[in-house]
């Protein structure tokens, strides 16, 4: 399995056109085994498929690697660390705080800072309204953590001036949209995720001054 993952991951990364050393390559392939092997035992993600990991978990939190800004980023709801153990391994340079209240969960991100070396990763078990980090952050991102509206109300008292939420989705949420519209400016990116015909997006928002 793991020379499929490497062609796959190699294969994907070129046609979405990420830069990522072999080394970096080998730690998102190591972070992929990690959690196949915690998947055995704890209920981490809904994709076991391992023919479908590299696309679904890999290649799909790196796909909003481009609109990526600043040096302090926040995964709410990180879940098994997605997007935020991926991108973390291809920005070395940028810090990561992975936020979810799951103890499983957080218990395998320590581990797998610990296991990947990853300095550049801090976990948090706390709930997202109780969280009261020592800085704030320049992007708040999220996978599968809650409504528009509802992340942007629980997260905003984290973001730091000048900085932007970045809330991935598949279709983009047009109602949810309309109820920011008073308070908030957006944009809509579509993304490519190589190997997946569903829709992405990323959508990045910034509070009206």
């Amino acid at each position: 399995m793991l020379g499929l993952w490497e062609e796959q991951l190699g294969k994907g990364l070129a046609e979405m056109k990420l830069a990522a050393s072999p080394q970096q390559q080998r730690v998102l392939l190591d972070y992929l085994a990690l959690l196949e092997k915690w998947n055995k035992a704890f209920n981490l993600t809904a994709v076991r498929d391992p023919l479908k990991m590299v696309s679904r978990q890999l290649l799909d939190s790196l796909s909003i690697q481009h609109l990526l800004e600043g040096d302090h980023i926040l995964d709410v709801g990180s879940g098994a660390g997605l997007p935020g153990i991926p991108l973390s391994i291809l920005n070395p340079g940028r810090s990561f705080t992975l936020l979810d209240t799951n103890s499983k969960k957080t218990r395998f991100l320590r581990q797998a800072k610990l296991e990947l070396q990853l300095d550049n990763v801090d976990v948090e078990q706390t709930r997202v309204e109780q969280f009261q980090p020592r800085r704030l952050f320049d992007v708040i991102t999220s996978r599968a953590f809650a409504s528009l509206p509802d992340m942007l109300q629980l997260t905003r008292h984290l973001l730091a001036p000048g900085g932007c939420w970045l809330a991935m989705k598949g279709v983009a949420p047009g109602d949810e949209l309309e109820s920011l519209s008073g308070k908030y400016f957006h944009e809509i990116q579509a993304l490519h995720v190589a190997n997946e015909s569903g829709q992405r997006h990323g959508i990045l928002i910034r509070p009206k001054m």
